[in-house]
């Protein structure tokens, strides 16, 4: 999965850009009470391990 998927999937679950400094993005949502860091690198893929974490982080399940 590509960062930019990956960007999208958290869209689609109702999280919305809250911050961004450089590469760094921060999603939210209401009702949801952590940030999602996402280190944003366009078309590249995103390892394995740190899908995972952010994944977890958003409270999706692997699509």
């Amino acid at each position: 999965m590509s960062f930019s998927e990956l960007v999208r999937l958290l869209q689609s679950h109702g999280f919305r850009l809250v911050r961004e400094k450089g590469s760094v993005r921060y999603y939210g949502k209401d009702g949801w009470p952590h940030l999602v860091r996402v280190d944003y690198h366009g078309s590249r893929q995103v390892p394995t391990g740190t899908l995972h974490a952010i994944l977890k982080a958003a409270g999706i399940d692997r699509p």
